[in-house]
């Protein structure tokens, strides 16, 4: 049967999801699980998650600084389902004792007032007055709302592996397309991002990158040895 505060918020991520609307995803993290850590979700639509999916890098992070032990939640930073960008929040649910032991999140689109404030405009404004002065064209609609770098950007996956796969293939691909082989500090390096990143928090995860760095699993835990403070061979 589940814990008095998983039966408390799984009602409240419901309530909100009913009272927000279709725009609004509520998402209940139990971190007992870290690599299906959704327990609750309202209007999944939004990211394209369901009951299951994992943790998402944002949150493994929060867990790694320590976040939490300071602050009581985080608004408004930038996430990205698709092709669309949201406005996501963290409540961090907390025991009688501090510690961490849920997420409960938020995730707006609000695809559809951009697009609808576009057309006011339009309605009110000829086209070329509109894309002059106020610059609500798609393109520069676009441009105007990417992150910028500085901006905490969040992806929303569905399993293990689509979590390690953000985390790793923008690295990897820079590496192929110059055509360098991954040696063993490159190797290295990265299970050291995927670590501070708390990735290998998930059940299953050194197995996967494993696969994905095409070494044994024996490799990694040396490397993870190293980071610890032990030492590992050249592999």
């Amino acid at each position: 049967m589940p814990s008095g505060w998983v039966q408390r918020y799984m009602k409240l991520t419901e309530f909100l999801g009913s009272v927000l609307g279709p725009d609004y995803e509520v998402v209940l993290h139990d971190l007992g699980d870290a690599d299906k850590s959704i327990i609750a979700i309202a209007n999944g639509h939004v990211s394209g998650r369901t009951i299951g999916a994992p943790l998402t890098s944002v949150a493994l992070q929060s867990i790694i600084n320590h976040s939490y032990e300071t602050q009581d939640y985080r608004l408004n930073y930038v996430g990205v389902a698709g092709t669309k960008l949201l406005r996501s929040s963290t409540f961090f649910v907390k025991d009688e004792d501090g510690r961490l032991v849920g997420m409960l999140c938020i995730n707006f689109d609000d695809s559809r007032y951009r697009e609808l404030s576009d057309r006011i405009l339009k309605l009110r404004h000829p086209d070329i007055f509109v894309e002059t002065n106020f610059a609500y064209n798609e393109e520069a609609a676009a441009v105007r709302a990417a992150p910028s770098p500085a901006e905490v950007s969040e992806s929303f996956p569905n399993s293990l592996t689509e979590l390690t796969d953000h985390l790793l293939d923008e690295e990897l691909r820079t590496r192929e397309a110059n055509g360098e082989r991954l040696s063993h500090r490159d190797k290295l390096a990265l299970v050291e991002i995927l670590n501070a990143k708390g990735i290998f928090m998930m059940k299953g995860a050194v197995k996967y990158v494993a696969e994905k760095l095409g070494c044994s699993q024996t490799t990694i835990y040396r490397y993870l040895n190293r980071m610890n403070g032990g030492s590992e061979s050249e592999a």
